[in-house]
């Protein structure tokens, strides 16, 4: 197996940084903005991802409302800034320390599609033939482009960087 040579990994380096700031930059817009929007019998009714894990805690869906902050804010958020400290020289960390962080972040990184699998589950539930429409709403298009975002930094994220740039410096 072979490494690329060092002016790939600056360009993967940079375009993983480049990915994971644009996400974290979006994410807030991405929770904030409706992601859903619900009419029923002309009352409309739009919600964002963090508006709706409060109304999914208020309305006694506990469980609900944690598995949507967990994968749609907590895991995202860990996983953009363990991305960040992995790649970037942001914070002077140990190649161990990197290394651990990496494979977190390969570990939580699946999780996060749970809630988009769960919302579609929902939404064919609730459902009621013609009595209920559901559309996405404008924050939907941005919280798939931070989805994006951040799977194109963990796609270009060389792993073996992790070694490989520490021994060279």
């Amino acid at each position: 197996m072979s490494f690329p040579d060092r002016s790939e990994s600056r360009r993967r380096r940079a375009r993983t940084i480049a990915c994971s700031l644009a996400a974290v930059i979006l994410f807030p817009l991405a929770i904030w903005l409706p992601v859903l929007r619900l009419e029923r019998f002309g009352h409309v009714y739009e919600t964002g991802i963090l508006r709706g894990c409060f109304d999914l805690w208020g309305d006694g869906h506990v469980v609900l409302a944690g598995v949507v902050f967990l994968c749609s804010l907590v895991i995202p958020v860990f996983k953009l800034f363990g991305i960040l400290l992995v790649t970037g020289r942001f914070f002077p960390v140990s190649r161990r320390f990197r290394a651990a962080s990496f494979r977190f972040i390969d570990l939580i990184g699946r999780w996060g599609m749970l809630d988009v699998f769960l919302v579609a589950v929902l939404v064919a539930a609730v459902k009621l033939g013609n009595m209920l429409e559901v559309h996405p709403g404008s924050g939907a298009m941005v919280f798939t482009l931070c989805v994006t975002l951040s799977l194109a930094s963990s796609a270009f994220f060389d792993p073996h960087s992790i070694w490989s740039e520490s021994e060279s410096e």
